[in-house]
């Protein structure tokens, strides 16, 4: 019997058996090992391209999906190559595999300590409640859950220093860049197109959410062997935010009601659990809290970056706002607090774009042109492969200030940014339709509070998307408000510091409560009349 293998991989290096009828990508699941998928592995994005260094001859013939891809002799698609035999080993390398950028920090305020867990002598006391002897240290961690990455704050509950900040990938991004491929991933067969029973989705679910509880696990291990002692047994409170999905999926809890009208979470209310139920290491003594969902696709990490920034107690008026696949937007004062969620797609995350790929090493994440060239940086200072969302927030921004590109969107022919990198009339295409999902977003807010735009006195941009772009690039584009420069607040990553404040205050978890109850979910597309004209109108360039 023969095996596949991922070299690249500390997991994928020892193989595991080939069974016929699977894809790579199925394989490479199995293997524990991450390949961009950002389709969901339906062949259309052409980001899961593999080569096959031994073991070609195992493999059926080129899918017609994988003919529309320009793709090497010996390349596949991960999710389109299905192994037919297993006559000898195969030997897969990834050819998008790098580190994302990922945003580590948020702005780090000084919270007030009145944690869940604290020291009383020489025990530990949950609300007044003996719970274990005090071995020396209490800790907790924050936990932002990210649709790409999970990062996560190790904290030391008795006076509040972040110990460790540790950023990875989120391993569930081979089913899919996005919530809808994760949630389509439970809800539907994609060989037959019927929905799961009950069962089979809970199920599928579960296995979601292991991925993500087992590198948590991992890097507990890993912390635990750096520091020379296993600080698993001083983790007593775990706070973890998230969008809808993702906090849903931590916690095992059936999302399928999220790819259904209305789009509502199985679970809104904050969540409680043990460790045990979880299946997280930490002390069995321990709490693991979900904080509270707002709607729709308004989630946890919202309610978290509302914290982090301090709009709910502010007198004068704030937007925030969150560009992701999923864009979220909270307008508001201490007095009244309405949020929206924008279906943007993925295209400023990669997906959809030919030239467009994540935040990861040698993705260009800045561009000027020049008297007709084009200037570049990229992550990591590495060759490009290819332009992540704040290059192309430059190169839409830069097309249109030359000239190059009409304000209806329009170029004569394909630029090129490098010899191999162009952008085509439909990336632009899929670029706007995106920039258009946001802007009409934060526009219907504005106009049913109803407040102008004058009267915002701060804009605050929320996660590693919102922390890396060009703001006056993405004014002229017209994806943020053309405002002052000075009322631009970028808060890094708003969730993990909402979080952070969530797990050493109580007071702060009660507000995350009172929050998520407070503002109000506004499903635009339902209040707004006009909301297709606005979503065409937008589009173009003002």
């Amino acid at each position: 019997m023969g095996t596949i293998k991922f070299p690249q991989f500390k997991r994928g290096k020892e193989g595991v058996r080939i069974h016929p009828g699977l894809t790579i990508l199925e394989l490479a699941r199995i293997s524990e090992v991450r390949i961009n998928a950002e389709c969901g592995g339906i062949g259309k994005c052409g980001k899961c391209i593999v080569r096959i260094e031994e073991g070609m001859e195992n493999l059926g013939p080129l899918t017609h999906l994988e003919k529309k891809f320009k793709l090497k002799e010996n390349e596949r698609l991960a999710c389109q190559a299905h192994i037919v035999r297993d006559r000898s080993d195969i030997v897969v390398y990834v050819k998008n595999f790098g580190e994302y950028e990922i945003l580590k920090y948020g702005m780090e305020k000084e919270v007030p300590l009145c944690p869940l867990y604290y020291k009383k002598g020489s025990s530990i006391f949950k609300n007044g409640e003996e719970v274990d002897r005090y071995r020396g240290k209490i800790y907790g961690i924050a936990l932002d859950i990210g649709t790409t990455t999970v990062v996560m704050d190790l904290v030391d509950l008795e006076n509040g220093d972040i110990l460790e900040t540790v950023a990875k990938t989120n391993p569930q991004i081979s089913y899919g860049n996005d919530v809808i491929s994760r949630i389509e991933y439970t809800l539907v067969d994609k060989k037959t197109g019927k929905y799961f029973e009950e069962k089979e989705r809970i199920k599928r679910a579960k296995q979601l959410q292991m991925l993500v509880v087992e590198q948590l696990n991992e890097t507990i291990k890993e912390l635990s062997k750096e520091k020379g002692e296993d600080i698993s047994q001083y983790i007593y409170y775990t706070v973890a935010v998230g969008n809808s999905t993702m906090r849903n999926l931590f916690f095992g809890i059936d999302v399928s009601s999220l790819g259904i009208i209305p789009y509502e979470p199985e679970h809104r209310d904050a969540i409680t659990k043990s460790p045990q139920d979880i299946g997280i290491n930490t002390n069995k003594s321990g709490t693991v809290y979900g904080c509270a969902l707002i709607g729709g696709h308004i989630g946890a990490d919202i309610v978290a970056d509302v914290i982090a920034s301090g709009m709910y107690k502010d007198d004068e008026m704030s937007l925030l706002i969150d560009i992701g696949t999923n864009g979220e937007i909270v307008l508001g004062n201490k007095d009244r607090l309405i949020s929206a969620s924008c279906a943007a797609g993925g295209a400023f995350e990669g997906a959809s774009v030919s030239c467009g790929i994540g935040g990861i090493e040698g993705a260009i994440k800045k561009i000027e042109i020049v008297d007709g060239r084009v200037a570049y940086s990229t992550i990591g200072d590495k060759y490009p492969i290819g332009v992540c969302g704040s290059g192309l927030i430059d190169l839409l921004a830069q097309l249109l200030e030359k000239g190059i590109m009409t304000k209806t969107a329009r170029i004569d022919q394909d630029f090129y940014i490098t010899g191999d990198l162009k952008i085509t009339q439909n990336d632009i295409f899929q670029l706007i339709t995106s920039k258009s999902a946001i802007r009409t977003g934060w526009e219907i807010l504005l106009k049913y509070y109803p407040v102008k735009l004058a009267d915002v006195k701060k804009v605050y941009l929320s996660g590693g998307f919102g922390n890396f772009i060009d703001v006056k690039n993405a004014m002229k584009i017209g994806l943020i408000p053309d405002i002052d420069v000075e009322k631009i607040i970028k808060i890094g990553n708003g969730a993990l510091e909402g979080a952070r404040e969530i797990l050493l205050c109580k007071d702060a978890r009660k507000l995350s409560e009172e929050i998520a109850e407070k503002v109000k979910h506004i499903r635009t597309n339902e209040i707004e009349k006009d909301f297709e004209y606005i979503m065409a109108e937008n589009m173009y360039f003002k």
